[in-house]
């Protein structure tokens, strides 16, 4: 077969053949009595087998010794060629989210293209100081894309940066809820942490429901964070975790002083007072935690809290009672 019917039937170009030729690699076994190659069915079939293992991303230099070298074992190149086609996905992927970012931003000119590039480069900086000013500089210059934003405030490790790139979320409003409502389902128990505490700054009513529904999540952490922003927020469903916190010394001053606050709302006072008076009275809470109990309710307002404190000094822990003793001292001097 000639050269241009073998091109025609194998998809592979006349000159690549000739290039094959010029390389050992598929050298037709024959000449017509014109001097043309003439292919036989091998020739062809080690066509097919080289375009095979081309398409896996050998080079022809490895292909020839897959061909050529009887003890030449695959698995080691395979293993390579794995590892090179991960990394080239990785950046391929890296380079997509980029251009997608940057399109989300719809950029009006090459000039905002430039000042995007440049602060998704500082957000991915090994500098803390770059990453905290491209946060800050995000809502004041170009608008970072906010699913950009996200990603780097559920890595951010920096204690400053993660305060800054909240900041920066909860000024660019519930876009990046989705993503971070994802980041609460995490697999890291850090990157569920991050998300719960960025909800917690972004002030509407999509970041409270979210926050609700953090009550339920498995994770101590992301409850016990939906918690004090609910509180702050007046939200009664945070109550029975507030709670909770006082007794486990989690947080509990902050506890105290959500409970406090949402008692600032008589509907809610007597509610919050017998919750805490109920687990008083449990008689599995250890001395130390009925102490931070009864410190709590010493800040909230109402009958059933005074009586409450009127009983409670008289009990039998003295720091208890003496505590007591002390608020009722004190709300009668009002």
């Amino acid at each position: 077969m000639l050269i241009g019917e073998v091109a025609r039937r194998s998809g592979v170009s006349a000159r690549m053949l000739r290039h094959y030729d010029s390389l050992g690699l598929v050298r037709p076994t024959g000449r017509t009595s014109a001097g043309y190659r003439e292919y036989s069915s091998e020739d062809i079939q080690r066509i097919f087998h080289i375009e095979s293992l081309r398409s896996l991303g050998l080079s022809l230099r490895d292909v020839r010794r897959a061909l050529d070298d009887p003890g030449f074992t695959p698995s080691e190149l395979v293993d390579d060629l794995i590892r090179r086609t991960r990394e080239r996905i990785a950046a391929e992927t890296e380079l997509l989210t980029r251009l997608r970012r940057i399109g989300a931003a719809e950029p009006a000119a090459w000039e905002d293209v430039l000042q995007i590039v440049a602060l998704l480069q500082a957000l991915g900086s090994e500098s803390a100081g770059k990453r905290q000013r491209a946060a800050l500089s995000s809502v004041e210059e170009v608008p970072v894309p906010v699913e950009a934003l996200v990603d780097a405030a559920l890595s951010e490790t920096d204690p400053n940066v993660a305060g800054a790139l909240r900041w920066a979320l909860a000024r660019s409003g519930d876009g990046g809820l989705a993503l971070l409502a994802e980041g609460l389902r995490s697999a890291a128990a850090e990157v569920r942490k991050r998300a719960v505490q960025a909800i917690a700054e972004i002030p509407n009513g999509q970041a409270t429901a979210l926050l609700q529904e953090a009550l339920a999540n498995s994770d101590i952490v992301v409850r016990r964070h939906a918690a004090l922003a609910l509180g702050a927020r007046g939200e009664a469903d945070a109550i029975p975790t507030l709670i909770d916190m006082v007794v486990e010394e989690a947080n509990d001053v902050d506890a105290a002083d959500a409970l406090s606050a949402l008692a600032s709302d008589p509907a809610l006072a007597d509610q919050i007072a017998t919750r805490l008076v109920d687990r008083l009275a449990h008689s599995a809470v250890h001395p130390s935690a009925r102490r931070r109990l009864t410190q709590a309710l010493a800040d909230i307002p109402g009958t059933t809290a005074s009586r409450a404190l009127a009983d409670l000094s008289r009990d039998e822990d003295r720091a208890v009672a003496l505590t007591a003793a002390y608020v009722l001292k004190l709300r009668s001097a009002r």
